[in-house]
């Protein structure tokens, strides 16, 4: 299991993971830019019209209790590079084939609007990963289980004992 780490990226708040997926490049591209495959495990579902760079985006957060969100294709370069914005902040998947092609690196950064982001985000990517790892091993089966998890609270207190930025508020939380 590969830890976010937090970093301040040209100024801005930044969480980045480094996670080695035993699946080619081609499989996991097609996980992280598929909208019916994004629902899998990415945590919210995602509308998109055309994958090319400023082509439109938008996440439905209504499982949040929140109005959509949208965003925009800033880099594309199949089959390794995905960037987009995610409301005010940005998401960037990196992939690198290693173990000649049976396998890839993903690097992902998360741009964050605020620094108090950090380790409830962190918390929530590491869950997702988790369920990406678990899609791609059963073939593109199940589907993302967003909000406050036992994992995702045990992620995110580990972040906080190891002193990751934290405050933000945490949905469906009182």
């Amino acid at each position: 299991m590969t830890q976010a780490t937090y970093q301040e990226i040209d100024g801005r708040p930044a969480i980045r993971f480094e996670r080695r997926i035993a699946h080619p490049v081609e499989a996991v591209w097609h996980a992280v830019t598929e909208p019916g495959e994004l629902a899998h495990w990415f945590p919210d579902p995602v509308e998109l019209d055309e994958l090319k760079p400023g082509a439109s985006m938008r996440f439905d957060l209504s499982a949040h209790g929140m109005d959509p969100m949208d965003g925009e294709i800033r880099e594309l370069e199949p089959p390794r590079l995905f960037a987009f914005t995610w409301g005010d902040e940005m998401l960037r998947f990196e992939l690198d084939p290693e173990d000649g092609g049976r396998a890839c690196r993903l690097r992902f950064t998360h741009f964050l609007s605020e620094r108090d982001k950090a380790a409830r985000d962190a918390a929530g990517w590491q869950v997702c990963f988790d369920r990406l790892d678990e899609s791609l091993a059963a073939g593109g089966a199940g589907a993302a289980n967003t909000g406050v998890t036992p994992a995702w609270r045990e992620y995110y207190e580990r972040y906080l004992a190891e002193g990751m930025p934290s405050g933000a508020e945490i949905p469906g939380q009182a």
